[in-house]
């Protein structure tokens, strides 16, 4: 049965955690992003055990989170581009996507046997159990594989109700959309997936456009497969007119857009606040979700900072399944 464990100042939570940790075990844990489903990312059958929960292909490689660039360096090379991006953004929303050091200590499964690494610096609890861990920790999402991101703890519950899981509780996540991963290569800065920084803020930083993945249908990074953040309803973006009885997630004021037809509504910010939209996309889906309707209609939002994010979240969440 999951147990929750709330975060706090006494430190009880973060010995419950280290020692599962170091017995092999996952660890749900709070960042800014999402939740993660961490684990030892050295260790072979800890990796293997973050695979066996989610349900997730092990093509598939997790991101690394790590406390400093002391570990990062440890793991990954870092060019004068990285540098900047690390030194602009760490501890933060941003994974980036380095060639693997010689001595690299993560197991080959954690990077699905690429010679390159994902490495992300998260903020805040996270940082302080990775520090006390010692290691870098291998974490996706915190749910069943190509579900819905969880953004509170109970929906890590939720979803792992039966397994013996710990899920430590710091409350709901800041801004609600997974890392913007970066791939930093031989001078190339290749923007592998959309998240809390956009285009631009990397442009500034770096004083180089990224560019999109070439379209090879490699997976280079998590976020890569096609289908993923799928709630069990079907999605239809762009809804501007309402069916009867939909249930659907709206965006900013009901300015030209019928809602009046919808049987339920979650507005994800009725200002048309991008970054309270954000903040609220995963937790609404799943809880229009929840409700057992065939489909979601979502409204418009746009494609501009955050918004790419959003946008790239519903597509993938609207796309066909797999079957088998």
């Amino acid at each position: 049965m999951v147990r929750i464990l709330k975060i706090d100042d006494e430190g009880r939570w973060l010995n419950a955690a280290v020692a599962d940790l170091a017995a092999g075990k996952p660890v749900a844990m709070p960042t800014e992003t999402v939740y993660g489903l961490a684990a030892d990312a050295t260790d072979g059958r800890a990796v293997a055990g973050i695979f066996a929960l989610k349900g997730r292909p092990s093509f598939n490689p997790l991101i690394c989170h790590v406390d400093g660039m002391a570990m990062a360096e440890n793991l990954g090379t870092f060019d004068a581009t990285a540098r900047k991006l690390a030194t602009a953004f760490w501890p933060g929303p941003l994974t980036l996507v380095v060639p693997r050091t010689r001595d690299c200590p993560v197991h080959d499964l954690a990077t699905a046997g690429l010679d390159t690494i994902g490495i992300r610096m998260p903020a805040g609890k996270a940082a302080a159990l990775i520090a006390a861990f010692g290691k870098p920790l291998a974490a996706p999402s915190a749910n069943p594989s190509g579900r819905i991101s969880p953004t509170a703890a109970r929906h890590v519950a939720e979803d792992f109700a039966d397994t013996d899981l710990l899920v430590l509780d710091g409350g709901p996540a800041t801004i609600g959309v997974e890392s913007t991963i970066v791939k930093c290569v031989r001078g190339d800065v290749i923007l592998l997936r959309p998240g809390g920084i956009d285009a631009e803020e990397i442009r500034r930083a770096t004083g180089i456009a990224p560019r999109p993945p070439a379209s090879s249908g490699r997976i280079e990074s998590p976020g890569m497969l096609e289908s993923h953040y799928a709630p069990r309803a079907a999605l239809h973006l762009k809804t501007l007119v309402s069916p009867a009885e939909a249930r659907l997630l709206a965006f900013g004021p009901a300015v030209h857009r019928d809602r009046s037809r919808a049987s339920h509504v979650l507005n994800l910010s009725p200002t048309g606040d991008l970054q309270e939209a954000a903040a609220n996309l995963y937790g609404y889906l799943k809880a229009l979700d929840a409700q057992g309707a065939a489909t979601i209609h979502v409204e418009p939002v746009p494609e501009t900072g955050i918004g790419v994010a959003i946008n790239d979240r519903l597509r993938r969440a609207a796309a066909p399944r797999a079957k088998g």
